[in-house]
Formats: C-alpha cells, sequence, structure tokens
C-alpha cells in the first residue's frame, strides 16, 4: 500500500482552520490570509489517521489525501 500524501488547495480554503487543528505537524494557517499551508508534503506513516481526519474535517473541501506519490 502506498502512503498517504496529503493535499492542500489554498483556492478553496475557508480559513477553518480544522486542518491545522487536526493534524498540526502536517498543516498549518497562512499569517497573512488565514488560508491552509502544506507543511509536510511527505508525512511519516503515523500521520495517515490525522491526514484522513482534517480531510474529513475541511469544511471547504480544501484539504484532501491520496495514495501514492
Amino acid at each position: 500500500m502506498e502512503p498517504a500524501k496529503p493535499r492542500a488547495g489554498r483556492e478553496r480554503c475557508a480559513g477553518a482552520g480544522m486542518c491545522a487543528l487536526t493534524a498540526p505537524e502536517v498543516f498549518g494557517q497562512d499569517d497573512d490570509d488565514g488560508r491552509v499551508l502544506l507543511l509536510d508534503a511527505d508525512p511519516p506513516p503515523g500521520q495517515e489517521a490525522a491526514l484522513r481526519r482534517a480531510a474529513a474535517f475541511c469544511p471547504a473541501g480544501a484539504v484532501s489525501v491520496v495514495s501514492g506519490p
């Protein structure tokens, strides 16, 4: 199984911050506009559950998780 890879669509982001609260090692928020920042594009396998929760909690659908490179 391929490792989970986080994706963050700043253009869709509403700045709710759920991703940064759920997976702070992977997602942050831009100090200027509050939109999502991808801090770690290749997180360790132990972060997969948090990544999937962050994607599920994102009200704008800006955060997603894909398998593979």
